[in-house]
């Protein structure tokens, strides 16, 4: 019997996490076995018919609780092979107080970066755009949208649009934008972002190498220069099994008197 097999097949009986549906307290049992190391990235999982047996339950609902791992990416799926447990990519951890660029966060924790150009170029701007970056009638904006990699693992995608008089030229933008912007005085001095939890579409699954419907971090971000003017509007999705965001909070003041 294989090591993963056996951490799932030992002499004690099963006994699943209560409450919820039977599939779901299945899913938690097998995350919770990921998550302890009994079970490792790249074991097998057994057999549909041996863990309906083992858990006394029934292969539908070991079937459905399999579905909803390999959606939110614990769990893949090999045709013609098995099931396996999924590799775990490194989390990064981005501060919240911090306005840096996905480049500028990289190199602070020495990780590799790589990103794939998915679009460069001047437009005319969408109705969003024109609002958000605060455009007049036959203004042009900029858009830069890029996969963002560290080693083998795709991060994010980044959807940057600007106007055209600050970016005149995307193609100048190699590695990091904010550099960029930086070199022409047109970096964003503070910024509000707002992150909201999202289920993956389809096309941004397919770039970040995980399941349709899997859990995302959809990050929009509307930076400022000193003079108040809006300078980016970037509309961002990371991966959730890949990124932290992290904040610092503090007691205001006068909350003790």
């Amino acid at each position: 019997m294989a090591d993963s097999q056996a951490a799932l097949f030992g002499p004690d009986p099963v006994i699943l996490p209560q409450g919820g549906p039977l599939y779901l307290q299945l899913k938690r049992w097998i995350e919770d076995a990921v998550a302890r190391g009994a079970i490792k990235p790249g074991d097998a999982l057994p057999s549909e018919r041996d863990l309906a047996s083992k858990v006394d339950v029934s292969r539908v609902t070991v079937r459905k609780a399999v579905q909803y791992l390999v959606q939110d990416g614990v769990l893949v799926q090999r045709h013609g092979s098995g099931t396996f447990v999924a590799p775990q990519p490194n989390r990064v951890e981005q501060s919240l107080g911090q306005l840096t660029s996905f480049a500028e966060d990289m190199a602070r924790r020495g990780l590799p970066l790589r990103s794939v150009l998915l679009d460069r170029g001047l437009y005319s701007p969408s109705p969003e755009e024109t609002m958000a970056l605060g455009l007049s009638p036959g203004d042009r904006v900029a858009r830069i949208s890029r996969l963002r990699i560290s080693g083998d693992s795709p991060l994010a995608i980044e959807r940057a649009s600007l106007s055209a008089s600050v970016l005149p030229d995307p193609a100048q933008v190699v590695d990091s934008l904010y550099a960029e912007l930086d070199r022409t005085g047109n970096r964003p001095v503070r910024a509000i972002q707002r992150i909201r939890a999202a289920n993956l579409n389809e096309a941004d699954a397919k770039l970040l190498e995980i399941s349709a419907g899997a859990a995302a971090l959809h990050i929009e971000r509307v930076g400022y220069l000193g003079s108040g003017r809006v300078v980016e509007f970037t509309r961002s999705v990371y991966r959730g099994d890949t990124y932290d965001f992290v904040a610092e909070l503090r007691v205001g003041e006068g909350a003790h008197k």
